[in-house]
């Protein structure tokens, strides 16, 4: 099935050392890895089976000069990439690059919300990978926003995508988690980022494991680091929050054990 406009379709690592990286994630994620093809760039894509779910280049030279640091970034599918950068833009949020076409995969812009959080907007070419079921260890299987103010920020994506308000999860002095969806199930939550733990405002996929405490020794025996969980979620799933060795953010969900 072809995705529709607001859902999450890509993500994508910007990171310091393509072949580390690469490695890295195919051992703690099971991910495999091949070359893209794409002539006068080394961009890699991450596959679970015969399905791409993720992809992988370094930092651009223009962004490391900005002081762009190693990290993972989520694309967003919409009808038409030029229409939607100027609604962005009239909601308050900012086009870093773009649109541009991408041969034989689609059109692209980077940006940013109204909050200054990058993420992507994507309209693809052709058919889409082919689809494999809900939990599926090596997919990601949720977004979440950590925002500067996650109500505003929910107003800012609902106006942009369509997404509507799921359930409400209070927690205490952290405020609220707002699960969202997009003509279905709830596919993500946005929050306001708790500095302690997220300093800076970002969205960050969870990608499914076989068991959390099983990829967390897989994270750190690789050389990452666990820097928060695992830890137990509504809905009986575990969490935890890892770094790569170049300091990318990453997150993963599944059993306990």
């Amino acid at each position: 099935m072809a995705p529709k406009q607001g859902d999450f379709v890509w993500h994508e690592l910007l990171t310091s050392d393509v072949p580390a990286a690469a490695d890295y994630y195919a051992k703690v994620l099971g991910w495999s890895v091949r070359d893209a093809g794409l002539s006068g760039q080394d961009y890699r894509i991450f596959s679970v089976g015969e399905t791409p779910v993720a992809g992988l280049m370094a930092v651009p030279e223009q962004a490391k000069a900005a002081g762009l640091k190693p990290r993972w970034g989520s694309y967003v599918a919409v009808d038409d990439v030029d229409a939607t950068v100027e609604a962005l833009k009239a909601a308050g949020g900012t086009l870093h690059y773009g649109p541009e076409d991408i041969p034989r995969t689609g059109r692209f812009a980077s940006v940013a919300d109204a909050q200054g959080v990058g993420f992507y907007l994507f309209r693809g070419d052709g058919e889409p990978p082919p689809e494999v079921p809900p939990g599926t260890p090596g997919t990601v299987g949720w977004n979440e926003l950590h925002a500067v103010d996650g109500e505003a920020a929910f107003a800012f994506y609902a106006g942009l995508f369509g997404w509507t308000k799921d359930e409400a999860i209070p927690m205490g002095p952290a405020g609220v988690y707002q699960l969202f969806a997009n003509g279905g199930p709830a596919i993500g939550g946005i929050m306001t980022k708790m500095d302690a733990f997220m300093p800076m405002a970002t969205w960050i996929g969870y990608v499914n494991v076989d068991a959390i405490d099983a990829a967390a020794a897989r994270a750190t025996e690789a050389g990452g680091t666990i820097v928060h969980g695992p830890s137990e979620v509504p809905g009986g799933q575990w969490i935890a929050h890892g770094r790569d060795p170049q300091g990318a953010l990453f997150a993963m969900i599944g059993p306990g054990r």
